[in-house]
């Protein structure tokens, strides 16, 4: 049986060097060395010492887990990857899991509800891309049901028409047809349902302007053009329409802009 000869603080403040007759021995928190009384003199045999090991092992991971919970919330399945990236035996991540539990530390619900409130109140997504990344996050579905609840309709509207109409100036020199296409696919993909993207739609009220749709023929069309120079004429003004078509531009308006080019009579074939 050895003894406590000696006790000394390391620079790390909490932190002790415990010396078995003379000899270090090993390390332990401040936590550990309350917990067993542990003082100079102290008789320890080897079932002690390894009752001390296992109590500071969970000590250190309790305070890696705090360490990690200092900057932001976690959900309890990111504070698990985080302690067994770091080694932690899994009897040790459950003893530290139930004691952040009890502190309320860890909780998943608070975690869903907060992570709710704030994706509502800092940006434009909706609820299933917001669904989804609790979902990865390892919260419980009813859990995150009941966070989605916070997420009332009027700040859904009113988060998905601004979304729509950041959408509908991004895409304002496509053609009326891929606008409304692309402000509809880029609502889906912001993670509002279809029902609620053809509610937005109908809110933003876009309205088809003639002079608008010509610009944005015009644009698209010098592009098309250039590209296709390498074609004889026919091919070139055959793959310009229908490009244009394709980009949502009416057939009468695609030939209008063709009219407008010039004929290059000598261009050969090179399909």
């Amino acid at each position: 049986m050895a003894t406590i000869t000696k006790i000394s603080a390391q620079k790390r403040k909490g932190r002790y060097n415990i010396f078995l007759d003379e000899q270090y021995a090993f390390p332990v928190s401040e936590s550990v060395l309350i917990q067993f009384r542990l003082a100079k003199g102290l008789e320890i045999d080897a079932q002690l010492q390894a009752k001390i090991t296992a109590a500071e092992a969970k000590a250190q991971s309790y305070q890696l887990a705090l360490n990690y919970l200092a900057h932001q919330l976690r959900s309890e399945m990111e504070v698990r990857r985080y302690l067994k990236q770091h080694d932690v035996t899994y009897p040790v991540r459950q003893q530290v899991i139930e004691r952040l539990h009890q502190l309320k530390l860890v909780d998943d619900a608070n975690y869903a509800a907060s992570y709710v409130r704030t994706m509502k109140r800092t940006s434009d997504k909706g609820p299933i891309v917001i669904q989804k990344k609790l979902q990865e996050k390892g919260i419980a579905p009813e859990l995150i049901l009941n966070a989605l609840d916070l997420y009332s309709d009027g700040a859904l509207l009113a988060n998905g028409l601004k979304a729509a109409q950041k959408l509908a100036h991004r895409y304002r020199r496509l053609s009326f047809r891929q606008q409304q296409q692309k402000i509809r696919l880029g609502l889906r993909q912001k993670g509002y349902p279809q029902d609620l993207v053809s509610q937005l739609l109908d809110r933003l009220d876009l309205q088809k302007d003639d002079a608008t749709e010509w610009q944005a023929l015009v644009q698209q069309g010098r592009k098309a053009w250039r590209k296709n120079a390498r074609y004889s004429d026919k091919q070139r003004r055959q793959k310009t329409k229908q490009q244009l078509y394709r980009k949502g531009f009416a057939l009468l308006q695609i030939d209008r802009f063709l009219a407008e080019q010039p004929v290059e009579t000598e261009k050969a074939g090179n399909d």
